[in-house]
């Protein structure tokens, strides 16, 4: 039998992790190379510049744009608050129906236009700061955008998730991977807590992890209408959809992570086991995905130190893919099995046209369920173990 490159959802126990953590624009590193840090750990910071605000002075006060610098009582580079006077006309015989201008906003003054009249305030700077996300060690830094953070830990990535990045620590709230997450699943011991079900979590759960202040799900799957749903109430826009592009900044209060695919699937055994493996450790956990150029995948890291319990070893987490060959376990990605588990049985050689008459390279493979089936090598991706 042949061999095939693909890329993998990777679940291991123990494997290398590399995050890069970049600011949006540069600023301050403020660690080290070789570093230790935690995931609260400020690794940089940078301001992002305040609106610039305009305010309408000639025009407000009634006077001609040219004769606006006599009335001013600021100039460029002077700080204000909400309320200061900045400009005033001197009136009728020096007192009598004066005019006054008052700041609207606080800022800097960056501009004076004689020739619109017009004042530019530029408000205050918004501190930004990029902490590591994961206990580990700074083995790169890049000045003035960012560091690299390493560490040995497990791995688990899913197919799809919402929400962006939390710590928390691993509860298991259900006795299987075939399980559903329900709303008596969820009790108020789990709150600040990554809860783990099976698979699917029900509207019901997901509006009680919410009431809960639970702050993370991991799950087999869900039915699209159900988060949908969740995601308008929560984020009080009617009609929510999520995009194609990336996920990952709903401001909702916890992050969700789904191993398998929309509908009720379980969670692939090994990723259960896994993960309940890990009950009661802190992990980090991001739900943003993006599923088009530049792939991100929704994950759960527990450093190494925290993980020693799980003793299978895995891959570098930074490959692009894996080889499919005999036995190779794998998810399909696509209808009409899309969400099935199952091993490579055969790699065909020859092209086969499929339904859009298009001729594409195709795997045997055989489901948990004991079927065979023929599917396009691009509609599988690889379980990494």
């Amino acid at each position: 039998m042949g061999t095939a490159y693909t890329p993998g959802l990777k679940v291991s126990a123990r494997t290398t992790i590399e995050k890069l953590r970049r600011l949006p624009l540069k600023g301050e590193v403020v660690v080290a190379l070789g570093d230790t840090v935690s995931p609260g750990t400020v690794v940089a910071r940078t301001e992002l510049p305040g609106i610039m605000q305009t305010i309408k002075a000639a025009e407000r006060l009634g006077v001609e744009p040219g004769d606006l610098a006599g009335s001013l009582k600021i100039k460029v580079g002077d700080s204000i608050a909400v309320g200061d006077v900045i400009a005033e006309t001197k009136g009728l015989f020096g007192k009598f129906f004066r005019s006054e201008l008052k700041s609207p906003f606080a800022g800097k003054i960056e501009l004076i236009s004689s020739t619109t009249g017009n004042v530019g305030v530029r408000q205050a700077p918004t501190p930004i700061e990029k902490d590591a996300y994961i206990k580990g060690k700074v083995t790169r830094v890049i000045p003035e955008e960012g560091v690299v953070v390493s560490c040995e830990g497990a791995l688990i990535q899913g197919i799809f998730g919402v929400g962006g990045e939390r710590l928390g620590e691993i509860a298991i709230a259900v006795s299987g991977p075939d399980q559903p997450l329900t709303e008596a699943s969820i009790t108020p011991i789990m709150k600040g807590k990554i809860v783990i079900g099976g698979s699917n979590i029900s509207a019901g759960a997901l509006r009680a992890a919410d009431r809960a202040g639970v702050i993370g799900i991991v799950c087999g799957g869900i039915v699209d209408r159900d988060l949908m749903d969740y995601l308008s109430e929560a984020l009080n826009q009617p009609g929510f959809d999520i995009g194609v592009a990336i996920t990952g900044q709903e401001a909702i209060p916890f992050s969700l992570l789904i191993t398998e695919g929309f509908g009720t699937i379980a969670m692939a055994a090994r990723t259960f086991q896994l993960l309940k493996s890990l009950q009661g450790k802190v992990a980090s956990l991001n739900g943003a995905t993006q599923i088009r150029a530049g792939v991100i995948r929704p994950e759960v890291i527990v450093p190494m130190d925290s993980a020693a319990s799980a003793s299978d070893k895995g891959i570098s987490a930074e490959s692009e893919g894996g080889q499919l060959s005999g036995g190779t376990p794998i998810r399909i990605i696509r209808e009409p099995y899309f969400g099935l588990l199952g091993t490579v049985s055969g790699l065909p050689s020859e092209l086969v046209e499929v339904e859009s008459e298009t001729m594409v390279r195709v795997l045997e493979a055989t489901l948990q369920d004991g079927r065979k089936v023929v599917v396009p090598r691009a509609n599988v991706e690889i379980i990494e173990e």
